[in-house]
């Protein structure tokens, strides 16, 4: 294999003009696909793994000084150590990206003659499919190799003129996130190729080499970038400028799912860097959660001078066998919810009677925990929202993008969510990080916009804007912003009143490094309008229009989502689902409204579809022939809680007497059994096989 472009560069700029005893040593010019066991793990690789680890014996002599091996790594998600003549000097990152690692060498680790250097999985053996190579043995110390070059950064507001906080990202010139010598501090959080400041502010020293250096500040933001070449020897100066593209008057961005490894114990992220990555991200309304801890923000946030650019909140994952449960507020020294309890009724009774919650939300319910997965098939029919163990889930709030634990296929939460708003489960939509990291998955990335009249970050209405929240008067936001207003006054949350004819007008907005490619629209869940979508290249607004929409005879709910192609940029790259369904996986930006109520019967209130089945039935159970016929003037979502009760009732879907009275019926009654009764069997056989 040729060199590649990074290896040649190293050469030509790096070591040019090295004065020292000894050429640095060139170990491999590859890039080396490894898998240690199993399948592949993503499509993007080839089936067959080069081999399962790295193994190369190279010539050198003894070292009296320290040295440095510095190498190349890619799609790291496991625990692979590096081992060098039979001592572990280190381990590569656990990070998707591509990114530059750089190890220390103690002295006398190295021998005169033959060296073995070995990269190998270790631990618990899960299928990982990475890239590492490219490795050069160093004749210097880490630190001389980083001291070639000097870059001072300077990232400033558009409008303001002055220094913001931000996250710069210093790539080279095949877009790997680099190493440099900037360590955190009460100034900075620092990470290979990443640097969070919170006043635009960052000096770093680096190889010789081409880079590119970005400026961004989370979702609402544009991205101002800057090339150059350093050469041994440079100091250079890096003046950038970021302005606000996103418009989100009215709603202020909250994480509500937010991890420190001071409290948490695990990912990478103190809790000062926590506080630096939340002003970068311009995360406004955060939500301390911390696995069954109760953390206060307030004084530290103070302390680091980033306290005006948000309102903190204590909170708590409430992180049980039986799942994951986040809560707010609470207390700093109050209770903290009983997180050994067994069954879904006593863990809520023990949430709910903590002190000053009004916020309950269902985390990534169809991640496995503990070997529990709230929403899967063996214990949750989707479709209707039915829990198949009996236990009654009393959360008020659900998270749809999780974006430190995305889903194969997005929608899937989103048809979760959609079956439990029509089983009478009202739960506000949520977008969160679960970020435990100060860069491998970034806090903040996808988040929750909550209606608010704030003015000041640092000064958030807290009571009100939580119950806003809980209220579902919110928009769900990974890459995109789309808003809905229908009949011209009414949005997420609300209740419409009846009318003649229902107009629904759409915005979809997002940064200029952003696309959107589709807009949809939902009624109790089915799909009722598509359109393709000419995305704008500014920032800003990307599409706008205004549908009139033919609604069901009985009252329902619209929800919009947005979509586009994800974002594979070294500043704001997105990740791989957390466990992936199937090696196939393509990333989507997305923006989603939250509920939109309305009220077609006119009786003041949201009914829901289980609420039309469970009159229905009533009404008619003694006469199935009559009740299926009832049916022909409700929409889908009815049909399927009408087939739930009716199996509830004992009458199972594929039951003959079922069968040929359906024969009689319309094709959407027909659909909607069909529907029911595939999704019952394939529970039906997840809990047998489980």
């Amino acid at each position: 294999m040729p060199a590649s472009p990074f290896t040649t560069l190293l050469i030509c700029l790096i070591f040019a003009e090295t004065v020292a005893s000894a050429e640095p040593l060139i170990i491999t010019e590859q890039l080396v696909h490894l898998r240690h066991s199993g399948d592949r793990e993503w499509a993007t690789f080839p089936e067959q793994a080069q081999d399962k680890e790295l193994l190369l014996r190279f010539n050198a002599e003894s070292n009296s000084g320290e040295t440095a091996l510095f190498l190349r790594q890619q799609d790291v998600k496991q625990t692979w150590n590096i081992e060098l003549n039979g001592k572990i000097q280190g381990k590569l990152v656990r990070q998707e990206q591509d990114q530059q690692l750089l190890i220390p060498v103690p002295p006398e680790t190295l021998k005169t003659g033959v060296n073995e250097l070995r990269i190998y999985q270790s631990g618990k053996i899960t299928p990982d499919d990475i890239r590492v190579g490219e490795i050069v043995l160093l004749t210097d110390p880490a630190s001389e190799f980083l001291s070639e070059s000097q870059l001072s950064i300077k990232v400033t507001d558009k409008e303001t003129k002055q220094g913001i906080p931000c996250r710069i990202t210093i790539v080279n010139a095949e877009g790997t996130l680099v190493v440099s010598s900037a360590e955190s501090d009460e100034h900075q959080a620092v990470r290979t190729g990443v640097v969070y400041t919170r006043d635009g502010k960052t000096q770093v020293e680096l190889p010789a080499g081409e880079y590119t250096v970005y400026a961004g500040r989370g979702f609402e933001y544009g991205v101002d970038q800057q090339h150059l070449i350093l050469k041994k020897g440079d100091k250079k100066k890096v003046e950038l400028e970021i302005g606000r593209e996103v418009d989100t008057s009215g709603y202020v961005s909250c994480d509500t799912h937010i991890h420190t490894l001071t409290h948490s114990g695990h990912g990478d992220c103190s809790l000062k860097e926590r506080l630096l990555t939340l002003a970068g991200e311009q995360i406004e309304f955060p939500i301390a959660t911390d696995h069954n801890k109760q953390i206060n923000y307030e004084p530290l946030a103070r302390e680091l001078k980033v306290r005006q650019y948000f309102t903190p909140v204590i909170g708590n994952e409430v992180t049980t066998k039986w799942g994951h449960f986040n809560v707010f507020p609470v207390r700093e020294e109050g209770p903290i919810p009983d997180y050994q309890l067994s069954a879904w009724d006593e863990i809520f009774e023990s949430i709910l009677t903590t002190p000053d919650v009004q916020a309950v939300i269902l985390n990534h319910a169809r991640d496995i925990h503990s070997n529990y997965r709230p929403f899967g098939p063996k214990n949750h029919l989707s479709l209707t929202g039915e829990n198949l163990d009996g236990w009654r889930l009393q959360a008020n709030a659900m998270e749809l993008i999780n974006s430190g634990a995305t889903q194969t296929d997005f929608m899937q939460l989103y048809h979760d969510w959609f079956g439990m708003l029509n089983r009478g489960v009202f739960l506000t939509p949520v977008g969160c990080s679960d970020s435990h990291d100060v860069s491998r998955y970034i806090v903040g990335q996808s988040r929750t916009y909550i209606q608010s009249d704030a003015q000041d970050p640092g000064k958030i209405d807290a009571s009100q804007t939580i119950q806003n929240f809980v209220d579902g008067k919110v928009l769900v936001s990974y890459g995109l912003l789309t808003q809905m207003k229908v009949n011209s006054r009414y949005g997420p949350g609300e209740l419409v009143p009846p009318a003649k004819e229902y107009t629904v007008s759409l915005t979809v907005s997002g940064p200029s490094w952003v696309n959107a490619a589709q807009i949809q629209l939902y009624a109790n869940g089915q799909l009722i309008r598509s359109e393709q979508i000419k995305s704008r290249e500014c920032g800003g607004v990307k599409w706008q229009g205004t549908w009139q929409v033919v609604l069901p005879s009985h009252d329902c709910f619209l929800v919009a989502v947005a979509t586009g192609p994800g974002v594979s940029a070294p500043y704001w790259q997105f990740a791989k689902p957390y466990q992936p369904a199937t090696p196939e996986f393509e990333s989507q930006v997305v923006g989603s409204t939250g509920a939109v109520w309305i009220d077609v019967d006119g009786d003041g209130k949201n009914t829901t579809a289980f609420e039309y089945a469970e009159r229905l039935v009533k009404q008619h159970a003694e006469d199935l022939n009559t009740l299926l016929k009832h049916l022909d003037g409700y929409d889908q979502a009815v049909v399927m809680q009408v087939a739930g009760l009716l199996k509830a009732r004992g009458l199972k879907p594929f039951d003959p007497k079922l069968t040929k009275a359906l024969r009689e019926t319309s094709k959407t009654v027909q659909l909607g059994f069909a529907l029911y009764g595939e999704a019952w069997r394939a529970s039906q056989i997840a809990r047998r096989t489980n």
